[in-house]
């Protein structure tokens, strides 16, 4: 248990995020806000970079 909140100290605003879900027993929540970061996350890559026109044939 310590190495996984010492883990979510350092993911910053997505561990705090994470702990508030865990600690307001909303932890069924947990599984969408990670798909959201996810996805978020992949389009941001997707922006500036050579994988775009495959990520294009996904969408």
């Amino acid at each position: 248990m310590r190495v996984a909140r010492q883990t979510l100290a350092k993911l910053g605003i997505v561990g705090e995020i994470f702990v508030f879900l865990w600690r307001r027993k909303l932890w069924w929540l947990i599984p969408m806000v990670t798909v959201l970061i996810l996805f978020g996350l992949l389009l941001i890559f997707a922006q500036a970079s050579a994988v775009a026109p495959f990520i294009y044939t996904l969408f």
